[in-house]
């Protein structure tokens, strides 16, 4: 992540005028908001030291979480446990599923908390988040970091990146866009006689948030900006990512956030479903994660239409199978370095990962060198060892799906493994990263999403590169995120005209993940989910039932108009 500041945007005008940009922008100022800035962890500093005393003082415990609906604490049934994907025996946090008679009840005290919170002013919800940023900016910022990097494996700059950085900027620029969204009032054309205002108003009923594994932030983002907008918001966190949520939701009863305005209900994903789909109070669901489970949702929503009181508002993001396009004119270190850290940061588990890469032949040797080269140096294992480069995938489910994808590979005479290919999961469920190239491009490595780390080349003929870029938005329901490389910005207008369909986030000559809340908002479309842009200024416009105001001052005396008297 990037600070933006008055030194920064000095910069990028001053490179804004030296260099011939294909793509044509509005004028616009700064937004008067800073990104986090992202801590070093060098060796002898601060904040590497504090976050090795946390990261012992969590591996030592088994912390129990549970449901918490208001002020009340619910154990339903038999314990589970959440466990370090790298060392599956560890155990860090004990935890319980609701019941549908739990989720009923959140349901309940969420609906009667959204009224009280909904008359809350703006100005006492955006000190709550202004606090909440402080202590995670501050003093809690190595307990996230370390929860997420012991629960969801990942490595120190990744657990900085998303639980510190992303998280704590999505609680101050969702803010400062809902306070520039709220400096919009109508037009007034004569304010002594009538006067036009507009007041945003959470949805009645409740909001239900299904945050995912990957990225702490968005279990943060998914639950909380709803509230922000005078929500009440019953909360499923994943498991394999509870004890980050768990602490991002104490942090928030810490600043000042009512009890009931966010109930934590960890839960088996089919009973949730089921109960908040079949409440007349449901008012929207929030979802991060797969499209089974999103399309699940979307027809259950459907089929129990006339029971709700609103139209339910559904937000999805659902992955993708994003894509580096490379051109022959395309620096190949770029392609290299790119492509390595997209493919295989966090094993791949990013929605934005790149899957699969188009090379031509021309450039095929140097790039196959150089990827193979930089794919023997990473170092996986446990992600508290600082040089690590990658963690293990999330589970038993994950580690089981991806080795079945490498072992159809091994078996396809179409397909050829250059890189990694071994999997381990008798201490922690670890796959190497792994390239494979393929002769198919509409083999199943390069049409579905795996979400781990395997990528799939395919080798084009240089005479056939505009046939390959149409095969890159026909090939895959997908449509997330995607990059091309190349110095040819003749090729490159044609690109951005092709592939404008084919990813919510288009990267040129810069690797398909690494998006910045206030820089590059967030989402796809097609199957990748609805695209409503976390991370930008319109994301919290979904979560508010605008209500138009006009007042009269001078009153109404006739019925008829002066020209029925002439």
């Amino acid at each position: 992540m990037l600070t933006v500041c008055t030194k920064a945007l000095r910069t990028a005008r001053s490179l804004e005028r030296s260099v011939s940009s294909i793509v044509e922008l509005p004028k616009l100022e700064n937004f008067g908001v800073q990104n986090e800035p992202i801590l070093g962890y060098r060796e002898g500093s601060q904040e590497r030291g504090q976050l090795k005393e946390e990261l012992a003082r969590a591996a030592s415990n088994t912390e129990e979480v549970p449901i918490v609906i208001g002020n009340e604490e619910v154990r339903d049934g038999e314990p589970r446990y959440q466990v370090m994907p790298h060392n599956h025996a560890k155990k860090i946090a004990k935890f319980y599923y609701a019941s549908e008679k739990t989720i009923q009840k959140a349901i309940q005290v969420s609906v009667a908390a959204q009224e009280r919170w909904d008359r809350t002013t703006l100005e006492e919800r955006v000190s709550i988040w202004q606090k909440a940023a402080e202590l995670m900016a501050g003093p809690y910022r190595q307990s996230l970091n370390a929860a997420t990097m012991l629960g969801q494996s990942k490595s120190v700059i990744q657990a900085e990146i998303d639980a510190a950085a992303e998280l704590i900027d999505f609680f101050r620029f969702n803010v400062f866009f809902l306070k520039e969204n709220a400096k919009y009032q109508p037009i007034s054309e004569n304010a002594k006689i009538t006067r036009n205002s507009l007041r945003f108003r959470g949805i009645d009923g409740f909001i239900a948030a299904i945050s995912p594994f990957n990225f702490t932030a968005i279990g943060g983002n998914l639950a909380y900006t709803p509230a922000l907008m005078g929500n009440g918001v019953v909360w499923k966190p994943s498991d394999t990512a509870l004890l980050s949520n768990w602490r991002i939701f104490n942090i928030m009863r810490e600043a000042g956030l009512p009890p009931g305005v966010v109930n934590f209900v960890p839960a088996d994903g089919p009973t949730f479903g089921k109960a908040i789909t079949a409440s007349p109070y449901l008012a929207g669901i929030n979802f991060t994660g797969s499209v089974p489970t999103f399309n699940w949702l979307w027809n259950a929503v459907g089929q129990n239409l006339s029971k709700y009181r609103n139209y339910p508002r559904l937000i999805g993001e659902c992955g993708g199978k994003n894509y580096h396009f490379v051109h022959p004119s395309a620096d190949v270190l770029s392609v290299v370095t790119g492509t390595i850290r997209s493919a295989f940061e966090y094993c791949g588990q990013k929605c934005s990962a790149c899957s699969r890469m188009y090379v031509p032949k021309s450039l095929f040797e140097q790039i196959k060198n150089g990827l193979l080269s930089e794919c023997n140096k990473l170092k996986v294992g446990d992600p508290g060892d600082f040089s690590v480069f990658t963690g293990a995938v999330i589970d038993d489910k994950a580690f089981a799906r991806i080795s079945g994808y490498i072992k159809g590979a091994e078996s396809n005479p179409k397909n050829k493994i250059l890189a990694g290919g071994k999997c381990d999961d008798s201490k922690g469920y670890f796959v190497e990263p792994t390239i494979i190239q393929t002769e198919d491009p509409l083999d199943k490595l390069m049409t579905e999403e795996i979400f781990g780390p395997v990528l799939t080349v395919y080798v084009y003929d240089d005479a056939d590169v505009h046939k390959t870029l149409n095969m890159v938005g026909e090939s895959t329901k997908f449509a997330l995120t995607g990059a091309v490389f190349s110095q040819d910005k003749e090729f490159l207008k044609v690109a951005l005209d092709v592939l404008k369909t084919t990813a919510g986030n288009f990267y040129i000559n810069d690797k398909s993940t690494g998006s910045v809340v206030g820089q590059q908002p967030f989402g796809g479309g097609r199957m990748s989910g609805t695209n409503d842009k976390a991370g930008g200024p319109n994301y919290v416009m979904r979560w508010t039932s605008p209500q138009s105001i006009k007042e009269t001052f001078v009153p109404l005396r006739d019925i008829d108009y002066p020209y029925m008297r002439d």
